[in-house]
């Protein structure tokens, strides 16, 4: 090959204290590039670094170095995971539109379209304004995934890009190193782990660790040189040990040991509360062989060397891990009682380890057995990720979304047909439900795990068989939010209540709004289009359904929309506004809009009043309900009643003193369904020895059920006391 062109003099700085480091130049990646790109491509890449270079020229780091070598080294990052040229080539220019006035129009013009989509990708959004600092980076956050969704090695770059930001963080404030530190450990390092990117998720935890927490990182570092001092000499021993047993039965492999990583270390500690010393696994072997039959070889071999712990075995060659990772893993009491992890795997998993997805994307070349499948896996993540933000309300939901589904642990279930559903750990079935499909998940009514009946919030286990039970009229609850832990399940359960809360919406404020109209008119009156718009203006609102939707909501009051609608009517005069009027009727079908407060839980029969919630709707007290002597209540009080036909039933709370025995509470129970109501809710107390009281949260229809279960209670002669709360 040829070799390149040298490099700019000028951007070979001095020796300094701010970079007394050996610098890694053009001329260095150049070089390393020459193992497996062509000369024309190299071209390419230098040519790339002079455009980077000239957009760059004048602009320095916080350190006091040149701008441009940011950018060699983020392609430097990129060369050592063998990524194309046209990769190497937008790692160059990675920051030229954010940075400098290059257009995007003049990368496609130099470049092609493909580089300059990858480099727009990995720019921020600087044009636009937010409400906040937190939205912003949620709205650049969504860009650049939507983005990596198109093409994958948008997010390769941001993270090799990130990787080399965090190795350069000392020269940042104290504050700006913790905030960059936790977004890399709550965003960036996830999404290593979630590409298998191990390499790299390692060194970003290690040194996110670094600057969030730097003493205790030193503490932890200082601790464990120490221990490698110590136990150097075992662990040549066992080398030798595994070496020489793997001889003796003809299996050729390569077995070096290893520390466990700072975070790896930090993470154990915080999270089982744990000393240094206590940790059994601060040391690992890892043993690279040729075939998968030969790990399952290794790992007998191993096995018969030294004795496996009990439950420390994982198999995630039969089963890989979300993101394609495969290995087999064993914890062993090996020499003098040191605990040793053990992982083997092929030479192709190792590679795939250090790179992950980037190991084998589409346009490597001699794709290797497995690509396909890790393709498959990225791919399948991607698509759910593009379903996610359209469904997500906005840029920080979508956000927390992606956060929530980066899910390192994960369980392994079966559906009937004995495929297997990989679920983060403490999934639920709802999760499960909607895995399999949204719509599925959108019907599921209960489940049957192992073939027994469980209900929807059950937490799964690994190598359970799930059933899922579904009905045409069954719909998403609200209360699902409160278990369900995937992205999916969650984003599409909001989906679904936003769409049904709007349309219940607009059928409440059509109601309100017809009802302020014939309470406040005193002659039959229907707005014209020239009203509406007029009133839609003032609001600011896009249409009629929206402004019916406000209503609905308790954002807009219907009285005084019906005033802002007649307002200039020159044959409408104020003395034909009428104060008096029916009380809006409460059918208990309203669904979202219409709740019921939990301080005093009125139910049919009760007199009520309502008071308008912001985005909630109607909220329905007991006229002797205490809340609602809240002044802040005053103006947005709604005059309701009970329908004459009410459907449903409703929740009532009881308190009841019963004589402390044996058995008190099932007959108690025992009554309570015997007439035909459900418990939703026990809290259970003890006044004194021989007196204990029970508070029932139960369904009843209207206030005649409620009272002839409380009758009911009363005559029991355990109850000495019953009381509605």
């Amino acid at each position: 090959m040829t070799s390149p062109v040298p490099v700019n003099p000028y951007l070979q700085l001095p020796d300094s204290p701010a970079n007394n480091e050996k610098r890694y130049l053009i001329s260095d990646l150049c070089a390393e590039l020459e193992r497996y790109l062509e000369s024309p491509q190299i071209a390419e890449v230098y040519r790339a670094y002079l455009f980077g270079a000239q957009a760059h020229e004048g602009q320095k780091r916080v350190s006091g170095e040149p701008y441009i070598y940011h950018p060699i080294a983020v392609a430097r990052i990129m060369c050592e995971m063998q990524m194309d040229y046209k990769s190497i080539i937008a790692a160059l220019l990675h920051d030229v539109i954010e940075d400098t006035p290059t257009l995007k129009e003049q990368l496609a013009e130099n470049f092609g379209d493909e580089v300059a989509e990858l480099v727009d990708g990995v720019s921020k959004l600087t044009h636009l304004d937010f409400v906040s600092k937190a939205e912003q980076q949620a709205e650049n956050f969504r860009k650049m995934m939507l983005a990596m969704v198109k093409d994958i090695r948008v997010i390769i770059i941001k993270l090799a890009d990130r990787l080399h930001n965090m190795r350069t963080l000392e020269a940042m404030r104290a504050d700006k190193r913790r905030r960059i530190a936790k977004e890399t450990m709550d965003i960036y390092a996830p999404i290593a782990n979630r590409l298998g990117i191990y390499n790299m998720r390692h060194e970003l935890l290690d040194l996110s660790i670094k600057n969030a927490y730097p003493m205790r990182y030193r503490a932890l570092n200082n601790a464990c040189k120490k221990v490698v001092g110590h136990r150097k000499e075992i662990f040549q021993t066992i080398e030798s040990a595994i070496n020489e047993r793997l001889k003796s039965v003809d299996i050729k492999a390569t077995v070096t040991h290893r520390r466990k990583n700072i975070h790896s270390i930090y993470s154990k500690m915080k999270e089982k509360k744990i000393s240094f010393r206590e940790l059994t696994d601060v040391f690992g072997v890892r043993i690279v062989c040729d075939s998968v039959d030969d790990c399952y070889r290794i790992l007998g071999v191993m096995h018969n060397l030294y004795k496996p712990i009990p439950g420390k075995f994982k198999d995630y060659l039969a089963i890989p891990k979300a993101n394609g990772y495969q290995s087999l893993h064993s914890s062993l009491f090996g020499p003098h009682g040191v605990p040793i992890e053990v992982q083997i795997r092929t030479l192709a998993m190792e590679r795939f380890a250090n790179s992950g997805i980037a190991a084998h994307w589409l346009y490597k070349k001699g794709e290797e057995s497995g690509s396909e499948t890790a393709q498959t896996r990225a791919l399948e993540w991607l698509k759910g990720l593009l379903e996610m933000q359209q469904r997500a309300g906005s840029s920080l939901e979508f956000l927390e979304s992606v956060k929530v589904d980066l899910f390192p642990d994960e369980i392994y279930v079966f559906t009937p047909q004995g495929d297997i559903k990989k679920l983060p750990r403490n999934a639920t079935v709802v999760d499960y439900a909607y895995a399999v499909h949204t719509d599925i998940g959108n019907t599921c009514v209960a489940a049957r795990i192992d073939r027994r009946m469980s209900p929807l919030s059950s937490k799964l286990y690994n190598g359970q068989l799930v059933e899922i039970i579904t009905s045409e009229q069954s719909r998403p609850h609200p209360s699902w939010l409160n278990y369900v832990i995937t992205a999916k399940a969650r984003t599409n359960i909001r989906h679904f209540l936003k769409s049904l809360q709007q349309a219940e919406a607009e059928k409440l404020g059509q109601r309100l709004l017809l009802q302020a109209m014939n309470q406040l008119m005193s002659k039959e009156y229907q707005p014209d289009e020239s009203q509406i718009k007029r009133v839609l203006d003032k609001y600011r609102l896009k249409n009629y359904q929206a402004l019916l939707s406000e209503i609905g909501l308790g954002n807009r009051n219907a009285s005084l929309v019906v005033k802002a609608l007649v307002d200039g009517d020159s044959s409408i005069d104020s003395h034909e506004f009428d104060s008096s009027g029916k009380p809006f009727p409460i059918k208990g079908t309203e669904g979202l809009v219409v709740s019921f407060a939990k301080c005093c839980r009125p139910v049919p029969g009760d007199h009520i009043v309502a008071h308008f919630s912001q985005g909630r709707g109607l909220v329905v007290h007991r006229l002797s309900c205490k809340n609602l002597q809240d002044p802040q209540h005053s103006h947005r009080k709604q005059e309701v009643q009970w329908s004459e036909h009410m459907q449903g039933e409703y929740l009532a709370a009881i308190r009841v003193d019963v004589q402390n025995q044996r058995g008190v509470l099932a007959r108690l129970a025992e009554t309570i369904s015997n007439m035909s109501s459900n418990i939703e809710q026990v809290n259970q107390s003890e006044k004194d020895g021989l007196i204990s009281t029970t508070e029932f949260v139960i369904t009843v229809r209207d206030r005649i059920h409620l009272a002839r279960i409380m009758k009911k209670l009363h005559a029991l002669p355990i109850v000495n006391k019953i009381i509605r709360i």
